[in-house]
């Protein structure tokens, strides 16, 4: 859990994500965006107009909850206010990573959302969809706003002509859900290519949506 880091600790741990979204081609130029909330409730976020490859730990700022600056050299990027609507619809999550991975921001480019329910992996870790957030400017109250509603059963959005938001109880599993997000894009346009993919029967699919429960997941799973 990111609650459980100690400050270098979770700086190293930004620093990791940054490096591994670059690597994967999740981003390019200075997109994108990183933040977590550390012991002390605040949040440590990557800066404005920088390669996340190049990102280090001393480049990284420190922000109260409103966004407000506390520490660093760097400046906050224009998208915080979107990661403060996240912690704040969502008092479970500790990390938001904000990518462009290239086959899900095509979806989200077309309008698209993601529906892989024919993936039992997919359905049980992210209840088969990766929803579609309508399209407003970046960094506008309007997407703050536009995002709200889906704060509760999901755990990724794709932004429309804009890219992937994911965010968990820490950084890793924010980043493996904007990973899962990237495979079910690529999976789907494979299988269109060769006739579709095969709808799973739907009393497996509830019984793989019971296994989602059970795990703590999704609405019902955080209720238990």
């Amino acid at each position: 859990m990111t609650s459980g880091l100690t400050l270098p600790e979770l700086e190293r741990e930004i620093v990791r994500v940054c490096g591994e979204i670059h690597r994967r081609s999740f981003v390019a130029n200075h997109e994108g965006n990183v933040t977590a909330i550390t012991s002390e409730n605040r949040i440590l976020s990557t800066p404005t107009s920088m390669s996340k490859g190049d990102i280090r730990e001393r480049d990284l700022i420190e922000l109260d909850r409103h966004g407000r600056k506390l520490r660093g050299s760097g400046r906050p990027f224009s998208e915080i206010a979107m990661h403060l609507v996240v912690y704040r619809g969502r008092g479970d999550v500790r990390a938001v990573v904000h990518a462009h991975p290239p086959k899900s921001t095509a979806f989200a480019a077309v309008g698209r959302a993601i529906e892989a329910n024919f993936l039992p992996e997919f359905v049980v870790s992210m209840g088969g969809v990766v929803p579609l957030v309508p399209f407003a400017l970046p960094g506008t109250e309007s997407l703050n706003k536009a995002i709200i509603p889906f704060l509760e059963e999901y755990d990724v959005v794709l932004l429309q002509n804009h890219g992937v938001l994911s965010w968990g109880p820490d950084l890793q599993t924010a980043l493996l859900r904007l990973e899962h997000c990237e495979e079910a894009a690529e999976v789907i346009l494979a299988a269109q290519a060769l006739g579709g993919p095969q709808p799973l029967p739907e009393e497996l699919l509830n019984r793989l949506l019971e296994s989602r429960t059970r795990a703590g997941l999704g609405p019902a799973g955080r209720a238990k």
